[in-house]
């Protein structure tokens, strides 16, 4: 396990950077160029965009952020939400990402995945799974940021993505997605078990354990989290305590968002895990002042 990838997720609506729990009750965090400024001075390997209203509104409204993070942030950039066609994509890797993750398109017209690799190169294009498990214990995909059924089985979707050409796949958990109880292993294993490409896992962390447990025991290639990380930048700079007008006191103070999660910054987060054998890129954190 050499190189874990270590990839902050920044969700996104409109202008701001939110979060919720199983994907929904979203609050406003504040800019993501910030979080993401923060986030490449302290060593993440890449990091992850999901306008998760794209595809609810169908389109993706990341453009200007895209241009301008990729101006700042010199790692890679993974864009998602409301990518529908093969123009969607080249217009987004213009803008300065790198690769593109596809969710909703792709289960309706799964030959888009192909159309994708073949044009842009398989190594461009992540198939996200967004899954929840149903009563008889299977997983089952959902669309439109986990909001709507499918009824396609999460771990022959995964199978499939991979034969139709995708480079990576990152899997999230709806059920543990934002609570920090910590990942689906049994989820992120069986698609790990499935596919002979990469996989993400994302959806849960609440501490630096969970993180070693999913990448030990899911034998994942790289992490996404991001109430984890947050968390700790919130709490460490005091971000815009002033303006919790938004609605989201009670979120980040109270017991409805972060009760479960730790809070780490990068740099711990990679000590922690090369001292247990998990092998991470390393980067010298800058120091980053105050906003």
């Amino acid at each position: 396990m050499a190189n874990i990838r270590i990839i902050p997720r920044l969700d996104i609506k409109g202008s701001n950077l939110v979060k919720g729990i199983h994907l929904e009750g979203l609050r406003v965090l504040g800019k993501p160029e910030d979080f993401a400024r923060y986030y490449y001075e302290s060593g993440a390997d890449e990091l992850l965009y999901i306008d998760i209203v794209a595809s609810l509104y169908g389109r993706n409204n990341l453009l200007h952020i895209v241009e301008k993070t990729a101006s700042e942030i010199f790692i890679p950039l993974t864009v998602g939400g409301g990518l529908r066609n093969i123009d969607d994509i080249r217009t987004i890797l213009r803008a300065g990402a790198d690769k593109v993750a596809i969710n909703t398109a792709a289960l309706r017209r799964p030959e888009f995945i192909r159309e994708a690799s073949q044009e842009f190169g398989s190594s461009t294009i992540v198939v996200s799974i967004e899954a929840m498990r149903r009563p008889d214990g299977k997983y089952e995909c959902y669309t439109d940021n986990g909001r709507e059924k499918t009824g396609v089985d999460a771990i022959e979707w995964a199978r499939r993505a991979a034969e139709l050409g995708a480079g990576e796949i990152l899997v999230t958990s709806i059920d543990n997605e934002g609570t920090g109880k910590g990942f689906d292993i049994e989820l992120t294993r069986q698609v790990t078990e499935s596919v002979s490409i990469p996989v993400i896992a994302g959806g849960g962390a609440g501490s630096a354990s969970h993180v070693c447990d999913i990448i030990i025991k899911g034998r994942v290639d790289a992490v996404s989290m991001a109430s984890l990380l947050h968390y700790s930048f919130l709490k460490k700079y005091k971000y815009r305590e002033k303006s919790f007008s938004e609605g989201n006191t009670n979120f980040l103070r109270g017991n409805l968002g972060y009760s479960r999660v730790d809070g780490i910054d990068l740099p711990e987060l990679k000590d922690y895990l090369n001292n247990r054998g998990v092998q991470c890129l390393k980067h010298e954190m800058t120091p980053v002042a105050a906003v």
